[in-house]
């Protein structure tokens, strides 16, 4: 979901103070995270079982419609609610983080099918796997919004994750330029390497949402 327009008006007109704030974001939030968790899951399983991509695929796009799901309920609560846990533009940013995170796992494994890659680099099981501890790491801290406690250790711990990435990503375009593989075969890589980088990239934002709000909050 790219356009990044806000669905809602960010200024409702009812008095804050008679209502109370609205919790239910927080097992949605939580929801479109452990959704994330099975995506990367089902991604690795991708990258490793060549006999049962057309499978794995098919499950990552019944996630990726799952995860549409999750993000529009966000979207719809946001537009009913007069009193948010914390700002509706960053409530808005939290769900569109999370949704490209699915986004870009998607695409990979659909580039894989469609140019038709058969043995990944060893790199590519790294970066998902790394996607796994980020995926892992952002659904445990989800539920700690609504306590705003413990929340410094989830952001950094991920952008670390991303650092770890960006080096794995640059080691391996030195790998795909270094003869090893036939042009051709070189745009389809980095087609992928790509998304998978943009997805460990989606995973900070989503950290800084979080930093952002825990800030905001404190």
């Amino acid at each position: 979901m790219s356009d990044r327009s806000l669905p809602f008006d960010p200024e409702p007109c009812v008095p804050f103070s008679l209502s109370p704030k609205d919790s239910s974001f927080y097992p949605l939030f939580t929801a479109s995270a452990q959704n994330l968790v099975s995506a990367t899951d089902v991604l690795s399983e991708f990258i490793h079982d060549n006999a049962r991509r057309e499978e794995l695929a098919k499950q990552l796009r019944e996630l990726e419609h799952a995860g549409d799901q999750s993000t529009h309920a966000i979207f719809r609560q946001l537009n009913t609610s007069f009193v948010t846990p914390f700002d509706r533009e960053d409530i808005y940013n939290l769900a569109s983080d999370l949704d490209d995170v699915m986004d870009f796992v998607e695409a990979a494994a659909d580039l894989v099918i469609l140019t038709g890659l058969g043995t990944l680099p060893a790199e590519m099981s790294q970066q998902t796997a790394l996607l796994q501890r980020c995926a892992q790491t952002t659904a445990e801290a989800m539920p700690r919004l609504r306590t705003m406690k413990d929340l410094s250790d989830y952001w950094i711990e991920v952008n670390s994750l991303e650092n770890e990435a960006d080096k794995l990503y640059r080691r391996l375009l030195s790998r795909l330029y270094s003869g090893e593989f036939d042009a051709l075969e070189i745009l389809k890589l980095k087609e992928v390497a790509d998304q998978l980088e943009e997805a460990a990239d989606a995973f900070e934002h989503v950290a800084n949402v979080v930093e952002t709000i825990a800030v905001k909050e404190s």
